[in-house]
């Protein structure tokens, strides 16, 4: 009984300290590829900034050139202009395909800026696993019809502080044409990971969505389209 025993105590110990050399492994890992992916969305940033730099002047006072966007019941938005004003061309024709530039062969649509949680990422054209160890991608639609859905994996440097988001809190994304579109969260939502159609749909002007702590749900942040704001 007593050898018995010990070797059972033994056998525990080591499978103790396997657990927790495994759940420090996996501890060091997450650590590892948070950091990996924010020193890959401060690269894109800092080639995406440039491009925008050097092929797009920013409008004096409006965030829209000659367009104020006035949000619907919906969250939509419908485009209203100054007389004499041109209409920009993504208003003009909204199921043009959103420009976007290559970047280390990756395509990006544009940047999502969310001042209130101290968040500046890239957008990637379309979305895959791969992709999203990236940066965060467009999942479905487009800011010219008002109906863009956004994913990104919860890394703290992605959109692991979505859950810190609160109603009425102010972001816009940039397109690589420069236009700005402005919004504010109107609600958060939890859908299961099969809710695809419930996720893409509400005709809400813009969509970001994670996976929550567990992995077993999604976290989305329902936006409605408002007039631009001036970050501070």
């Amino acid at each position: 009984m007593n050898k018995r025993g010990g070797f059972a105590g033994a056998f525990f110990i080591c499978l103790g300290c396997v657990l927790i050399a495994s759940s420090l492994g996996l501890t060091a890992y997450n650590f590892w590829d948070d950091r990996r992916a924010e020193q890959s969305v401060s690269g894109i940033m800092e080639a995406i900034d440039a491009r925008l730099q050097n092929n797009y002047t920013p409008p004096p006072q409006s965030s829209n050139p000659g367009v104020s966007l006035t949000p619907g019941d919906d969250g939509s938005s419908t485009p209203e202009t100054d007389e004499g004003e041109e209409l920009p061309d993504y208003v003009k024709n909204p199921d043009k395909a959103m420009p976007a530039v290559e970047i280390d062969g990756i395509r990006y649509v544009g940047t999502v800026d969310i001042p209130t949680i101290a968040l500046r990422l890239p957008i990637t054209e379309t979305w895959d696993n791969k992709k999203m160890k990236k940066a965060p991608c467009r999942y479905s639609g487009s800011a010219y019809l008002g109906n863009m859905v956004i994913c990104g994996h919860n890394y703290k440097s992605h959109f692991g502080r979505l859950k810190n988001l609160k109603v009425g809190d102010k972001l816009t994304f940039t397109d690589m044409d420069g236009n700005v579109f402005s919004y504010e969260v109107a609600e958060t939502e939890v859908l299961a990971p099969t809710a695809v159609e419930e996720m893409k749909g509400g005709g809400w002007a813009l969509t970001l969505f994670t996976c929550t702590a567990s992995g077993k749900t999604r976290l989305a942040i329902r936006c409605r389209a408002i007039e631009g704001f001036q970050n501070e």
